[in-house]
């Protein structure tokens, strides 16, 4: 069963990691997939692997999100997955003492002013039909506070809280758009790469994150893009305004035994 057959569904950061998974997923669901991403070589390869149409956007421009509004304007599915850490080029952890606002607004823009841009792209190319699905990825370090990730994890909440926003609005409006988040968390992606790095120490970082996990594991992109579908598809019709964790358990609280 094709769960999103003749859906379009516009995925942005689909050039690897989660958003490539979810691309995929999609596709193979039946949907009319176009992946896009400031990459473009690499966003270009991963559609021609896929088999679906690449767009390059980079989130944070609004001048962007127009042009996708004329080439794609019509939508089903919008799942504004592009996002940053702010560690992508090695910059020290940022914490709420030492982060510069350079760095705090550079996370900002691509993972919540893209979000915004985002949700505001999906309406308009959804509501001349009245329905649609709009999945914002946001993160566990949305849910948490992380003292050295000050501003990816505040970027985090607030696409959380900003997709409630705009379930509300389409309700109130009458439509049949639905807008959810979705909450990984230590799903091994490239993302993880420069946190993890590259010595001796490596392997003790991975078995860490690992032991502070319930389930004993990395979480995989498939298992993010599994809740994708499911919230993309007409199955779940009457879910909106709410966020599924998918963090192996860490949210769920501690398994140690009371003393």
């Amino acid at each position: 069963m094709q769960r999103l057959k003749n859906k379009t569904c516009v995925v942005t950061g689909a050039a690897r990691g989660i958003g490539r998974a979810i691309a995929a997923r999609f596709h193979a669901e039946g949907g009319i997939v176009v992946a896009t991403d400031i990459d473009e070589a690499a966003g270009a390869a991963t559609a021609s692997a896929i088999g679906c149409r690449f767009e390059p956007l980079d989130v944070r421009e609004e001048a962007g999100w127009s042009r996708l509004a004329r080439l794609v304007p019509v939508a089903d599915v919008v799942v504004n997955n592009a996002g940053v850490t702010g560690f992508e080029s090695g910059a020290a952890a940022h914490d709420p003492e030492h982060a510069s606002l350079a760095d705090w607004r550079a996370v900002h823009r691509v993972n919540l002013d893209g979000t915004f841009l985002g949700c505001r792209y999906a309406i308009g190319a959804m509501k001349a039909t009245g329905t649609g699905s709009i999945i914002n990825i946001s993160s566990r370090s949305g849910m948490v506070g992380i003292p050295g990730a000050a501003a990816y994890a505040s970027s985090k909440a607030a696409i959380r809280n900003h997709s409630k926003t705009v379930a509300l609005y389409c309700a109130q409006q009458g439509w049949r758009i639905r807008c959810n988040s979705i909450h990984p968390a230590a799903i091994l992606t490239p993302m993880w790469e420069p946190m993890l790095g590259s010595g001796a120490d490596r392997e003790a970082r991975m078995q860490a994150l690992v032991a502070a996990t319930p389930l004993r594991r990395f979480g995989l992109p498939d298992e993010v893009a599994a809740a994708a579908v499911l919230l993309a598809s007409d199955e779940a019709t009457y879910v909106t305004g709410t966020e599924i964790t998918i963090d192996g358990g860490l949210l769920a609280g501690s398994a140690a035994s009371p003393g």
